[in-house]
């Protein structure tokens, strides 16, 4: 009996499954179910900050796959007040410290404002990724009253929001001032005030801008006191609450998040049932991206690897081959990991396509699943032409300046990756860029980290001699086979070795020319490297 396969097989099919379930339980409408991720813009978006668009838009194919309508959100919170200057940008913006990040100039000088120059940044990569989403901007929602009577309701019972937040947290502050930051209509920040008192009849909360402690730096208020009209966008919810209002008032099913702010989620998951009425969403928690020196990735820091420098080096769909290959778990990152992820998807491409066999039923759905998501739900109709990674580099690197296309063309056909009279398609143009870029930027080639055996580390060692003294193609050849030999490692073992480690992929080209023309010592360098790791 074949085995019960969900949708595409993949873990976003199973988690719209059960969002599906979960609705049809609830007894609420299924003619459009919504997922969200939210869109920052107080600093430069991060790969990770894709991941959040990339996972709820999974989900919401996955959706559409189970004959649902579906469509994601993106809702960018854009009346966020700026805590602090992201690392590498002009220190001019420590001026505007508690400033909405829309009402702060663009440094860069080509949007109305700072806050439009961030969120475009990442909605440029979304949809170089072909990320379908609805924009809402969190300044527009404000100001056309979107979250009007959620945030009515809210200040409304903000006595049992405050308890809600200690309750779950142990914060008093929403004990003593409503969750609700309006923006100083003296001085024009937003973390500096504090409101006081809710007029329900006039719609507007009292406040008096005293000066708050953002990011470890304080942050004098002006001393106004003045009232601001919730119904205007003269200001916004807290994050304790907001999630919240936002939930309700479009009706979102599924949002994912990350660890980092599980404890904003479970509060408003309680303000949404408890207060607003709604069942929140279904959630899934991811771990965050972090450095190879173990911290996470963040523009404030200063590490951060954007969607745009990934898209100098590799592909949209290797970049979504990130986000989407695992949900669960932290993982380290940095750009040296592009190559792995463009053979990668080579690899799996060779499987949606029947290249590569897999037996097991789910198994295959679930690689072919995802295949299909790293393209969006729009994969090309026939397999490109698969050229390792490190390949394309050495070959570039190898190559006359003048007659770049030419000599990597020759080379190919003779490595038999191009029949003799195939010339350059588009995509493998592409791809040359992409390698042509990483030589001029970092020249080293990184070799593939693999695990070796005393044996095979012995076998290398003595090809290094080798390696040294001979200069004919085919005596490099025979000296693979009888480091092999000697050391009681089959042959074919040893050349899968040497494989991944110089290109990435467990064959390629015939070794022993292809030693020579990538240049002995730098052969000699990655193996030495490969040993003593």
């Amino acid at each position: 009996m074949s085995k019960r396969i969900i949708g595409r097989g993949t873990w976003y099919d199973k988690m719209a499954a059960r969002i599906i379930e979960r609705e049809r339980k609830l007894g609420r409408r299924m003619d459009l179910i919504r997922t969200e991720m939210g869109l920052g813009a107080s600093g430069l978006p991060h790969v990770g900050n894709l991941g959040d668009a990339a996972r709820s838009y999974a989900v919401t194919l996955a959706i559409r796959g189970q004959d649902y309508s579906s469509e994601l959100i993106a809702f960018c919170d854009d009346m966020d007040g700026l805590r602090k200057a992201p690392a590498g940008l002009p220190k001019s913006l420590d001026k505007y410290l508690g400033f909405p990040v829309t009402a702060i100039p663009d440094p860069f000088g080509c949007h109305q404002n700072y806050g439009v120059h961030m969120s475009f940044l990442l909605l440029e990569s979304l949809d170089k990724c072909g990320i379908e989403y609805r924009y809402i901007s969190g300044r527009e929602a404000y100001e056309k009253g979107l979250l009007n009577e959620e945030i009515k309701t809210l200040l409304l019972n903000a006595k049992r929001v405050g308890e809600i937040v200690k309750e779950e947290v142990g914060q008093e502050r929403y004990l003593e001032v409503l969750p609700y930051f309006p923006i100083c209509k003296n001085c024009g920040r937003i973390y500096t005030t504090k409101a006081t008192e809710f007029l329900p009849r006039e719609n507007k909360v009292l406040y008096v801008c005293e000066g708050m402690e953002i990011k470890g730096q304080w942050i004098e208020g002006c001393g106004c006191e003045g009232e601001a009209d919730v119904t205007k966008g003269e200001g916004k919810l807290s994050w304790k609450s907001e999630f919240a209002a936002r939930w309700k008032a479009l009706d979102i099913r599924f949002e994912a998040y990350g660890k980092d702010i599980e404890d904003s989620v479970k509060i408003n998951d309680r303000i949404c049932r408890e207060i607003l009425g709604y069942e929140p969403p279904m959630h899934a928690r991811y771990e965050m991206f972090l450095d190879k020196d173990g911290r996470k990735i963040s523009s404030s820091v200063g590490n951060v690897l954007t969607p745009q420098v990934w898209f100098r080096y590799g592909s949209p769909q290797s970049l979504l081959l990130l986000m989407l290959k695992r949900f669960v778990g932290t993982r380290t990152l940095d750009v040296t990991d592009i190559p792995f992820y463009m053979n990668e998807l080579d690899n799996l491409e060779d499987t949606y396509f029947g290249k590569k066999i897999v037996k097991d039923e789910k198994e295959l759905a679930k690689l072919q699943g995802l295949y299909e998501y790293c393209w969006a739900s729009k994969p090309p109709a026939k397999p490109d032409v698969h050229v390792p990674y490190n390949l394309l580099a050495f070959l570039v690197k190898m190559a006359p300046k003048e007659h770049e296309d030419e000599f990597v063309t020759e080379k190919l056909r003779s490595y038999r990756y191009l029949q003799k009279s195939q010339t350059l398609d588009e995509k493998l143009k592409k791809r040359i860029e992409y390698a042509s870029n990483w030589i001029k930027d970092f020249e080293k080639i990184k070799e593939s980290v693999i695990s070796l055996t005393p044996k095979e580390k012995e076998a290398i060692e003595e090809l290094i001699e080798a390696l040294k003294v001979e200069n004919e193609a085919e005596k490099i050849q025979n000296a693979i086979f009888n480091s092999a030999k000697k050391h009681s490692l089959k042959p074919v073992k040893l050349f899968k070795t040497l494989y991944m480690i110089l290109i990435g992929v467990p064959r390629g080209p015939r070794l022993g020319p292809y030693l020579l023309a990538m240049g002995k010592q730098n052969v000699i360098d990655a193996l030495q490297n490969a040993i003593n790791k």
